[in-house]
């Protein structure tokens, strides 16, 4: 089990990677962050920029300006872990924060607030979640795919659950589009 964990989750390794620098609020509507990946088959770490959307970008804004105070008070640093341990360096700068203090965090949360998710809630879980809630609100598989870095379609569609409804509510959304497309219906 702990070989395992030592092997990282993408979304919590990706969060443990990022630094101050990786935050460009300049870029696209909504900002947008730069994720650096596992990479795979011996390649390096792959890279994307994932926009900031959902909210992401007034969390992260509420994160930097405030909590992450208590923990490292070099936000000007570009380098900087933009989630940082309490755990230094010796020479006083902060370390990243560890995918098991990410996993325990979690834990802990959920313990206080969602007891009966406690083994059942990881940060992979959350991942399938956000895919497929993206999905559901209208999120074109080809951009869930981008987002979560995955280089087949093939590999999201595994982190997308549908609802059991799904066939008939795309064919309610059909029939509403072709209704506005023709104008409405006539008699």
């Amino acid at each position: 089990m702990r070989a395992l964990r030592n092997r990282g989750n993408p979304l919590s390794l990706e969060l443990c990677l990022l630094r101050i620098g990786d935050v460009r609020r300049d870029l696209g509507r909504f900002g947008k962050v730069l994720l650096k990946g596992k990479g795979s088959q011996g390649r390096g770490k792959k890279e994307r920029l994932v926009p900031l959307i959902n909210g992401s970008r007034d969390l992260l804004e509420w994160w930097v300006t405030g909590p992450r105070w208590e923990f490292d008070d070099t936000v000007n640093d570009p380098r900087a872990p933009l989630f940082p341990s309490e755990r230094r360096y010796g020479d006083g700068s902060s370390r990243a924060v560890t995918d098991d203090a990410l996993r325990t965090g979690l834990a802990e949360a959920l313990a206080r607030h969602l007891p009966h998710q406690v083994g059942q809630l990881t940060p992979h879980v959350l991942r399938h979640f956000a895919a497929s809630d993206l999905y559901r609100n209208g999120m074109d598989v080809v951009a869930i795919q981008e987002i979560l870095g995955h280089e087949w379609l093939n590999t999201t569609m595994i982190y997308v659950h549908v609802e059991k409804s799904h066939v008939e509510d795309a064919w309610i959304r059909a029939g509403q589009r072709a209704t506005t497309r023709f104008g409405g219906a006539r008699r």
